[in-house]
């Protein structure tokens, strides 16, 4: 177990069965919490990565206003709407 006075080891080699310890001694009530936040980061990781690309891909080209004007011309042309 992990105490407020012990230095937490940075190496993931080291941490990683730290925190898999850790996990496994949640009361069930935490569980869900744990998943959460858990969650959290990888949407975190997942938000900043797809920003990176997006500023990429504009910033070559591959992205502009007439590109996604024409992908939502397409999808509608491709989807219409019911009425």
């Amino acid at each position: 177990m992990i105490t407020l006075n012990q230095p937490i080891p940075t190496d993931p080699k080291e941490l990683r069965p730290l925190l898999h310890a850790e996990v496994d001694r949640l009361c069930d009530e935490d569980l869900m919490a744990a998943r959460k936040a858990l969650l959290e980061i990888e949407l975190q990781r997942v938000t900043e990565e797809l920003g990176r690309e997006m500023d990429e891909a504009w910033a070559s080209g591959r992205i502009t206003k007439e590109s996604i004007n024409q992908a939502v011309r397409e999808y509608r042309r491709s989807h219409p709407y019911r009425r």
